[in-house]
């Protein structure tokens, strides 16, 4: 693939990408910048928590820890669920 339509492709994306944030965020402000002004859907908060804690490197990463310390990660991501659930069952409510 030719390198101008690699640089194209990319300054395409951040133009969008620039315009979205310029639509979305007119009125936005430090309240509903990190806490959605307290009127963000029980399912956007979720989705939120799981996608900061799962990322692209998660993907390439973990499967070879898991190799490599012969399944001692799987302890951690266990810890994972025992998290999401206090999450979910204890600071969720506080939060709202």
């Amino acid at each position: 693939m030719p390198p101008y339509i690699i640089a194209l492709v990319l300054i395409l994306y951040f133009a969008v990408l620039i315009g979205i944030s310029l639509i979305t965020g007119r009125n936005a402000n430090n309240d509903s910048f990190f806490v959605g002004n307290r009127r963000s859907p029980w399912y956007l908060v979720a989705i939120a928590m799981v996608g900061a804690s799962i990322s692209g490197v998660t993907f390439i990463s973990v499967p070879g820890e898991v190799g490599n310390s012969q399944f001692s990660y799987l302890q951690m991501v266990l810890g994972f669920l025992l998290g999401y659930w206090f999450v979910a069952n204890v600071l969720l409510p506080v939060y709202y």
